[in-house]
């Protein structure tokens, strides 16, 4: 064997290799979120791509998974909140909460309580299709209220056209996205066999027909899939929502790796604090183990743990 054809062959399986292993859904939110920034959205920041999810808007990247929002770009007005309208936060288009209410773990301690204890709710909350990057006074806004019309609402949010109905609890989102957010309804209820009303399967059948995959909206699902290996079949045509749809659930079939894992570390049970803005660890006997922002605080099970996720060891911890 040649010298040349010996490096591609090895090249080959260093592929293979690295594809295999980066297969595979996010354990948690913190993983997904960051996942999300360096594979799927670190090109739809800035210069006129697609931007945030209900205002199109451009924003400059900080911290692991963050980002401050150039509201300008997108003629945005803030409402109410100005800090939160600063800045990048990531979306539950099908909301956590809805996720978590067929979970007995968030009838016995909420959403805190499923991520310490259940890792299927973990990675139904870190599913890469559901999240996307919006102005956080949008996303508390929208809060948990279903996706709908808003003919009643005022324009609230300067050129962004998304509204939001806190009388009727309903959020219109802009036209350009609304195809996008039936079919990853589409996908997350079948996935995970959650209900959908007759009123809510008309509307996104409607939307999901009038307005069909851009030429982002497949790219995004095609980088997701890269990451996990998941596609959602309603992008790429694979499977179709009809009335009287009945969900795979596919996605309540825990993976043999996950069945019996120890639940994700929290920051009170941490040994490791990992800070997501410097993306430095410290050990519980470092000078500054307990001065991290608990906002910042990435937990972790081990050192080993952290520097996996990239993270170094704090130089004044010996």
């Amino acid at each position: 064997m040649s010298s040349r054809i010996l490096r591609f062959w090895l090249a080959g399986l260093l592929f293979l290799g690295t594809t295999a292993a980066a297969h595979g859904q996010p354990a948690n939110f913190e993983d997904a979120k960051q996942l999300l920034r360096d594979r799927v959205y670190f090109d739809q920041h800035q210069n006129g791509a697609q931007g945030t999810l209900y205002c199109g808007c451009n924003w400059r990247w900080t911290g692991a998974s963050g980002g401050r929002v150039d509201l300008a770009s997108c003629g945005y007005q803030v409402r109410a909140l100005p800090q939160r309208a600063a800045r990048i936060e990531w979306e539950h288009v099908v909301p956590a909460s809805w996720l978590g209410q067929q979970r007995q773990c968030w009838q016995q301690g909420g959403r805190n309580h499923c991520r310490d204890s259940d890792p299927l709710f973990n990675l139904m909350e870190a599913d890469m299709h559901n999240l996307a990057p919006v102005i956080g006074e949008v996303n508390a806004d929208r809060s948990n209220y279903r996706f709908g019309t808003a003919p009643q609402a005022e324009a609230m949010y300067g050129r962004c056209t998304s509204r939001t109905d806190f009388k009727k609890r309903v959020f219109e989102p802009r036209r350009e996205v609304r195809g996008m957010v039936a079919r990853i309804n589409f996908y997350m209820h079948d996935r995970y066999n959650l209900k959908m009303s007759q009123q809510q399967q008309q509307l996104f059948m409607q939307w999901h027909k009038a307005y069909p995959p851009g030429t982002w909206e497949l790219e995004r699902n095609r980088r997701i899939k890269s990451v996990t290996g998941q596609d959602n079949p309603f992008v790429s045509g694979t499977r179709q929502w009809q009335p009287g749809h009945r969900n795979s659930a596919e996605g309540l079939r825990l993976p043999p790796a996950s069945r019996h894992k120890a639940p994700a570390a929290t920051a009170t049970t941490a040994r490791v604090k990992g800070n997501r803005n410097s993306r430095i660890y410290h050990l519980p006997h470092c000078p500054n183990y307990a001065d991290v922002n608990p906002r910042n605080v990435v937990p972790f099970r081990s050192e080993q743990q952290a520097r996996q996720a990239g993270y170094r060891k704090a130089r004044n911890c010996p």
